[in-house]
This record gives C-alpha cells, sequence and structure tokens, in this order.
C-alpha cells in the first residue's frame, strides 16, 4: 500500500482498534510548539511523540543535532504507548510531512510495516471540518519487537566511502541556498558533502502542500538510475532528509539509505571535506 494516506482514509478508520494515531508537530526554532498545539487541539485518539525528547538520543560530540535513538530506547517509548508490530501507525504534523516522515522512516527501520503519512497535516484536517479533540488519549502499554533493518541506515564512515571513490548517489535535502553554502542559520559551517546533488525536500509536495503522484515523483527524480543507483539521502540533522527518502521508495528506488546524522554530524568532524557552489 501507498506509504501516505489521505484525511478521508484516516477519518473512515478512526475508532479501529489497531489503529495508532501519532502527532508529531514540531518547530525547530520553538521545541515546545507542537507539544502545545497538541494540548489546544488534535486528531481525537491521537499520541504526541517529540522528537528532541522520545525520537532523538541527546547530542554529543558526533551524531547531528537529532542523533538517531538506541534501539532499546526507542522500542521502550514504543511499547510505553501502545505500539507494538501489530499497530496501524499514521503518523502527521503541520510542517509539510517532515516530523511525520521521521517518525515513519523510524518504525521503517525497525521492520514495522503498516506505518503511513497523513496527507496534507493537520491544518487541513481542521480545515475540513473533521473532528479535533484536547482530550489525552491513555493507552495501555504493549512490547515492541524490533527487526532492524540495517540496510536502511548509512553511517559517516560510508559516506566517507563515498566521498573517497564513489559507488553511490549523494541527495541533499536542504534549501538551495545552504545546499551552495550561501547560507547557513543553523549549523555551524556552510556548504555540502562533495559530490552531492540537491533535491530540495519541499519539492516532494504540489502548490498545495499534497505529496506529489507516483508519476510526477518519477519526473522530478527523472536522470536517477532506480535500477543501478544506490542512494544515500542527508540534510540538516536527518529529519528533512525523510520525506525525499519516502518519495523515492515511491518513485521505485529500492537502495536507499538515510545518512541520519547528515550534514551536522559530517562537519563535526575536522578532516571532512566541504564543498561550496553548485556541483
Amino acid at each position: 500500500m501507498e506509504p501516505i494516506v489521505s484525511t478521508r482514509w484516516l477519518l473512515a478508520r478512526l475508532y479501529e482498534p489497531e489503529l495508532v494515531i501519532v502527532d508529531c508537530r514540531f518547530l525547530l526554532t520553538d521545541p515546545e510548539a507542537g507539544r502545545k498545539a497538541y494540548t489546544e487541539d488534535h486528531i481525537p485518539g491521537a499520541i504526541y511523540l517529540h522528537l528532541e525528547e522520545q525520537l532523538s538520543a541527546p547530542v554529543g560530540e558526533h551524531g547531528g543535532r537529532h542523533p538517531l535513538p538506541e534501539i532499546s530506547k526507542l522500542t521502550t517509548v514504543l511499547s510505553k504507548v501502545g505500539i507494538n508490530r501489530n499497530s496501524i501507525v499514521v503518523a502527521y504534523d503541520d510542517q509539510g510531512g517532515a516530523y511525520a516522515s521521521r517518525l515513519w522512516w523510524m518504525l521503517k527501520y525497525l521492520g514495522h510495516e503498516r506505518v503511513f503519512v497523513m496527507d496534507e497535516g493537520y491544518s487541513a484536517w481542521k480545515k475540513a471540518s473533521f473532528p479535533v479533540s484536547d482530550h489525552q488519549a491513555v493507552r495501555i502499554p504493549s512490547q515492541y519487537e524490533a527487526d532492524v533493518q540495517q540496510d536502511m541506515l548509512a553511517s559517516m564512515e560510508d559516506v566517507q566511502n563515498v566521498v573517497k571513490s564513489g559507488g553511490a548517489l549523494l541527495i541533499d535535502s536542504r534549501e538551495s541556498r545552504r545546499y551552495e553554502g550561501l547560507e547557513e542559520p543553523i549549523d555551524p559551517k556552510a556548504g555540502h558533502i562533495p559530490g552531492a546533488i540537491n533535491k530540495f525536500w519541499k519539492e516532494v509536495l504540489d502548490e498545495q502542500g499534497r505529496w506529489k503522484s507516483t508519476e510526477v515523483l518519477k519526473e522530478h527524480y527523472e536522470g536517477i538510475d532506480p535500477e543501478q543507483e544506490k542512494i544515500i539521502v542527508y540534510c540538516g540533522s536527518g529529519v528533512s532528509a525523510c520525506p525525499n527518502v519516502l518519495a523515492l521508495g515511491k518513485a521505485g528506488y529500492r537502495n536507499v539509505k538515510l545518512y541520519a546524522g547528515s550534514w551536522s554530524d559530517w562537519i563535526s568532524y575536522e578532516e571532512n571535506p566541504v564543498a561550496i557552489g553548485e556541483e
């Protein structure tokens, strides 16, 4: 099944027992804004998972701004909110799907089959006059058993090897000005990983903020061979790369990895080269 589901699809299944709806709203500039918005109102039955507190490890010298948590810690978080391998998980945010896609990727990485991102986001849900609630659901804890898909993840050393000797296509998911090193509002160094091409993650959405169709996404990634190409996707901290990973999968690319540490991890190693300008 498609990884993207419509608001109407979710509305029709709102009270199915296996369904777990996860509110992933978050703002980098205000880490409490998402939880505050959730407290005010959310899709009925939804739980809230916080990007930095529950879906990332503490920031260290390396690993980037949103390091992947240890598997045991992540499965503990999921178990506590009643998610198990049989759950149908639907994630949503109000930021174009970036944070919902990060949860989608993390669950896929754990071997989860039935996980989806809701198209358009929470504002569209409300605009359609679909039900909302300020009631915070109490979930019965479950037991999450991970089946980690290591081939979905690229390490910093993997990326170093690609820079030195090729073997994969690097895709930078940030805005072109950050990719080219013309500006860097968040990280201490500007530029991109040498050899990377730029595919800004928001280009997987149409002008209405909906995910583009499979056919349109195939056109978007034209020139990248789905049969031959190994692909490693990164962004600033491993969050907004996830919509590109999802969209590449939707367009038929199978050999796609996420460099979870991304740019913020890459530049934490002094020896790593940096490129500026267009490739």
